[in-house]
């Protein structure tokens, strides 16, 4: 076995896959990086793995449902090559330790999300282990599900990064703060991430820096409720998030600067106003609703009203000019009557969402909702209250994005576009996909030295979710508006 650094040894191959929200994804980086230091390399072939790793979702039971496909389907890997160590990371390790074990004996570890620096140690224990001690990786993986050690490497867990495994070389994930403490009632982040606790502000600039260094253009700050990040110093002083807005602004190759997901409640004015006068910072907000009824809210223990909500978003667009605002919706919460329903389409109708993200309930164990509220309403309804409000939804953001045809937008460049194809006649142009600052998805004929640099895009067409047009000039590099 190489020890730690040794990078001259036979490199060991690590496949790894993802699935869930962002957390997730910057998750699977930071054990990639460590892993690196101990000889793996990434493979995308699961065939020739030593190492498979899933990193689990649980806020939905699709999430869960993938993952114990995808660990029946690797059986006979593990059946043939006896040596490859497979390991179960994240949300739903912490949730089901000892239900993953029964269900996929051949797991060798399971790790929960504030235990992942630990990965490297507990994959050496379990290549150390012989067949007639298989029990000691997984002993040592277990945690107790104690509050503390789901967050006791939180402090050192996030030095180390992976450019490979990110969306693009350009755009990286810093993690500002891990947990959350507002026990919505159909959520299971508090029981598997923890309490909400800030990173300090130093070490969230110092891997700013680090990924600047790298070459990153954009920064995504992410909290389970982001906009509710504070830090206490020891001289007495508060971090807000507008502070770490404000110092990330500074380093000069950091060209945008984006935060989510925030909570209605704690949409204070400076970060608002921060929003506003940082040129850098992205001019879009999401902001889940998850429901226009009072009484489901109370239900979800949201913890604001309808009216509180939409006073929020008054102030919102008031304080940023062209700001675009996003949701979260579920449909089918317990008790939700059609009228009930019919107030979250009146909600989206009124608020105008730039886009929403809709979801089906889905009772999950271990929730307070599923101790006191019976999941009540039929899969069917639950599903034509989904289609019927993606189509308010998609006529929203269908009306409002055609307003844009004929402007000039700016774009931080991040690929080809999924569909993108050399066609004969352009001169060598590509169809390339990007981001505006309002985080409007744009397509455009370019070339493909302006990946990774921010274009001016003249835009001339749209649908629900896309932006078309050109670039400006192939040879403009535009500076974020």
């Amino acid at each position: 076995m190489a020890e730690q650094g040794d990078v001259t040894a036979e490199k060991k191959k690590l496949y790894i896959e993802t699935v869930g929200c962002q957390m997730n994804l910057l998750d699977s980086e930071l054990v990639v990086a460590k892993l690196r230091h101990e000889g793996y390399e990434l493979t995308t072939d699961i065939n020739q793995a030593d190492a498979i790793l899933y990193n689990t979702c649980s806020v939905r039971q699709h999430a869960e449902d993938k993952i114990y496909s995808a660990l029946g389907r690797i059986k006979r890997i593990k059946e043939k090559r006896p040596e490859v160590k497979i390991g179960v990371l994240g949300c739903m390790a912490q949730k089901d330790q000892d239900q993953i074990f029964r269900r996929a004996p051949h797991v060798d570890i399971v790790v929960g999300p504030g235990q992942l620096a630990r990965v490297p140690d507990l994959l050496a224990s379990a290549r150390a282990a012989t067949s007639h001690s298989p029990q000691l990786a997984v002993s040592r993986a277990r945690n107790d599900g104690s509050l503390e050690t789901i967050t006791a490497s939180f402090a050192t867990y996030d030095a180390d990064r992976e450019p490979a495994m990110r969306p693009t070389p350009f755009q990286a994930f810093i993690r500002v703060m891990m947990g959350c403490d507002k026990f919505c009632t159909y959520c299971i982040v508090p029981s598997v991430r923890g309490p909400e606790q800030g990173r300090p502000p130093d070490a969230i600039l110092a891997e700013a820096q680090v990924l600047a260094d790298q070459g990153v253009k954009e920064i995504t700050l992410l909290g389970q409720t982001v906009n509710s990040y504070r830090f206490r110093h020891p001289d007495g002083r508060t971090s807000r998030l507008s502070d770490l807005l404000e110092a990330i602004h500074e380093i000069p190759s950091i060209e945008r600067i984006k935060f989510i997901t925030n909570f209605p409640n704690d949409m204070t004015d400076d970060l608002l106003q921060a929003v506003r006068d940082l040129p850098r910072v992205s001019r879009y907000l999401h902001v889940p609703a998850q429901s226009g009824c009072d009484e489901i809210l109370r239900k979800m223990k949201r913890m604001y009203t309808v009216a509180a909500y939409e006073e929020m978003l008054s102030r919102v667009h008031e304080t940023i000019p062209g700001v675009s605002v996003s949701s979260d919706f579920i449909v089918g919460f317990c008790g939700e009557t059609e009228e009930s329903f019919e107030r979250s389409v009146g909600l989206v109708e009124r608020s105008r969402f730039k886009n929403s993200f809709i979801f089906k309930y889905s009772a999950r164990e271990g929730t307070k909702a599923d101790r006191l509220h019976p999941d009540d309403v039929p899969e069917a309804v639950k599903k034509r209250r989904n289609n019927d409000l993606l189509a308010v939804q998609t006529a929203i953001s269908l009306e409002d994005n055609r307003r844009w045809i004929g402007r000039t937008v700016e774009v931080l460049v991040e690929g080809p576009s999924k569909s993108s194809v050399r066609r004969e006649g352009w001169d060598g142009l590509d169809q390339l996909t990007g981001r505006t600052s309002c985080d409007r998805i744009a397509v455009f004929d370019g070339p493909e030295r302006l990946i990774g640099r921010m274009v001016r895009v003249v835009v001339e067409d749209a649908s629900a979710v896309t932006l078309f047009g050109r670039a400006e000039t192939a040879e403009r590099v535009a500076t974020p508006a």
